[in-house]
């Protein structure tokens, strides 16, 4: 793909501006959430725009590339290099993942005690408690911490629970519940005194219906949706698998026919249309970038609120944070420079507007088109190598997910005080891998996965619960991590595809 030089510098030349928006977002939501909310549909417009593309970026790019191999027998050879390598990074990260919190313990706790809190609940054996009208609790002793509808209150003298719909707060006295269940579900009417509460977590909302899923249920639906009975509901639903399927096919199919030239001129025309558009786009980048931070941060409360959440899991999200940042930033980019002998920080400077736009959108699929513009204009991969990696590698290649995943597990067996066998990690592992690879398409992806895991080797599936409230930051996070590995997927197997031409 022949570019001018200034086309090549532009979307490094907006990398100054595109930081400038993070730092005025970053700002702006965090002493001003309200104004942070405000200019959120900013940020919105901008992944409505970057998403808008990855449908037809797909398809053209993934036909051009096939029908510019000229032999399709390289297709075999690529696609194989590509799929070993991203698995193989993979597990890498989840080998990371579990060696780092098993050093770290984030949920281990010193006391009982300090593990019912950590896992956040509270266990009150003696507290005395009266239940008034409108199911509302009260309470002779203070909360030590604040609960929200994560969380169900038990009597635990009479054997039955409900859910918390209003927050209760610090030193409160008083918990509101949605209505009172006995241990086979049924509905009942509590006694109105007793003594012993006990709060613990709940299925949250985004959980439910998804305990039912397992690996072979999820590989399943994968293989399925493959060959969907309508090609355009999974364009609607930007479900990229089965559009890499049918384009490869598609492409393949043109390159046999005699007068399929015209269409292949077409294609990479319309292709290159395309990129043209993405470069528009990414003029408007530091604004949606900045209102997607801004927005963020609003929404969780400003630096006060976010300072409350991180501060709350300090210890497991600094374990999943240094996982990240040793996978991707040491792991990586020494796999970049042993293989290909590029600079990992130059190859990395190049990159770092598809990774800014990976982090504000927590979305591979959203980040396709401007991680293809760094890949192929900025770093020089060959166009038909990246345009067939990158878009397969943001359905299957999912390091940072899989390494938080396996972290998780992890933790989330700490804080119940359940001992993990050599066995049981070993098939955390095996999970963690597949299931990150497994769940391209799938609604809500991170968390059908995040239950697969623990489902395997039995740990509480609420636990999924404990983490939510500071998921939505390490989403972007593992998302990043998820779009570099993409992007050096790129630079390797085009390393050694170029190997493999010159050694003809």
């Amino acid at each position: 793909m022949t570019q001018n030089t200034s086309t090549n510098s532009s979307p490094l030349s907006s990398l100054i501006p595109i930081l400038l928006g993070i730092f005025i977002g970053v700002l702006l939501g965090g002493f001003l959430p309200i104004w942070g909310q405000e200019v959120k549909f900013l940020g919105e417009l901008f992944i409505n725009a970057l998403l808008m593309l990855v449908v037809p970026l797909v398809i053209t790019s993934m036909i051009a590339s096939i029908t510019s191999l000229g032999d399709i027998s390289k297709l075999k050879g690529i696609g194989l290099k590509t799929i070993i390598f991203y698995f193989i990074t993979t597990g890498i990260a989840v080998i990371l993942g579990l060696v780092l919190v098993n050093i770290t313990q984030p949920g281990v706790a010193q006391s009982d005690a300090e593990r019912v809190l950590l896992r956040g609940g509270e266990v009150l054996t003696n507290a005395e408690y009266k239940v008034e009208e409108n199911e509302v609790l009260l309470l002779d002793t203070n909360l030590r911490k604040s609960f929200d509808d994560r969380y169900f209150v038990s009597l635990i003298d009479q054997n039955i629970k409900g859910n918390i719909i209003e927050k209760a707060t610090i030193n409160s006295q008083k918990i509101i519940v949605s209505q009172w269940e006995n241990s086979q579900g049924e509905i009942v009417s509590p006694l109105r005194r007793g003594r012993g509460i006990n709060i613990d977590l709940t299925i949250a909302k985004r959980i439910e219906g998804k305990e039912k899923s397992s690996i072979k249920t999820t590989i399943e639906q994968v293989v399925t949706d493959l060959l969907p009975r309508n090609l355009f509901q999974s364009m609607v639903e930007n479900d990229v698998l089965p559009l890499i399927i049918f384009s490869l096919v598609f492409g393949a199919i043109l390159t046999t026919l005699e007068d399929g030239q015209i269409v292949i001129d077409f294609i990479s025309v319309l292709n290159k249309a395309i990129l043209k558009i993405v470069d528009l786009i990414l003029i408007f980048a530091p604004i949606g970038i900045g209102a997607l931070i801004a927005g963020r941060l609003g929404d969780a409360g400003g630096f006060e609120g976010f300072g409350s959440e991180f501060l709350s899991l300090w210890k497991y999200s600094s374990t999943v944070i240094l996982g990240l940042i040793l996978h991707g930033f040491f792991i990586l980019t020494s796999i970049l420079y042993l293989i290909t002998s590029r600079s990992p920080f130059d190859y990395l400077r190049k990159t770092s507007p598809a990774l800014i736009t990976a982090f504000s959108t927590s979305s591979s699929s959203a980040t396709i088109p401007v991680t293809l513009e760094c890949a192929i204009k900025n770093n020089k991969v060959d166009s038909k190598i990246a345009d067939f990696v990158i878009p397969l590698g943001a359905t299957i290649n999912m390091d940072g997910t899989a390494l938080y995943e396996a972290v998780a597990a992890v933790f989330i067996a700490q804080i119940y005080g359940i001992e993990l066998s050599l066995g049981q990690l070993i098939v955390i592992f095996l999970t963690a891998t597949l299931a990150a690879v497994g769940a391209a398409g799938i609604p809500e992806a991170g968390l059908v996965t995040m239950v697969i895991v623990l489902k395997a080797v039995n740990i509480p599936v609420e636990g999924i619960s404990l983490i939510l409230v500071i998921d939505w930051f390490l989403d972007r996070c593992r998302t990043t991590i998820n779009v570099w590995g993409d992007s050096v997927g790129a630079a390797v197997i085009n390393h050694l595809n170029q190997e493999n031409v010159n050694s003809e």
